[in-house]
């Protein structure tokens, strides 16, 4: 049987998706670091991804109730987000 909310059982459940999210983000950041990025997504495609990557992170990271952190450095900024002609 399922507790309340906020049971231990949601927070480990929680947790979990908190570390995919920081591995997903890990990942992203790497190919972007990396260039390899060039080999699958277009600029605006990967943007866009890199930046819903980010969003899950954060929310799950909320969830979670992990402390904040600073995104790392190697993220694409945002004047990497150009609009389409």
């Amino acid at each position: 049987m399922q507790g309340p909310p906020g049971s231990p059982q949601l927070q480990e459940i929680a947790h979990r998706w908190h570390d995919l999210a920081e591995q997903r983000l890990a990942y992203f950041t790497e190919l972007y670091r990396s260039g390899r990025w060039k080999h699958y997504y277009t600029q605006e495609a990967f943007a866009a991804r890199m930046l819903d990557v980010i969003e899950a992170a954060k929310k799950w990271r909320q969830l979670a109730g992990q402390p904040e952190t600073p995104i790392p450095r190697e993220t694409p900024r945002r004047d990497f987000i150009r609009p389409a002609a």
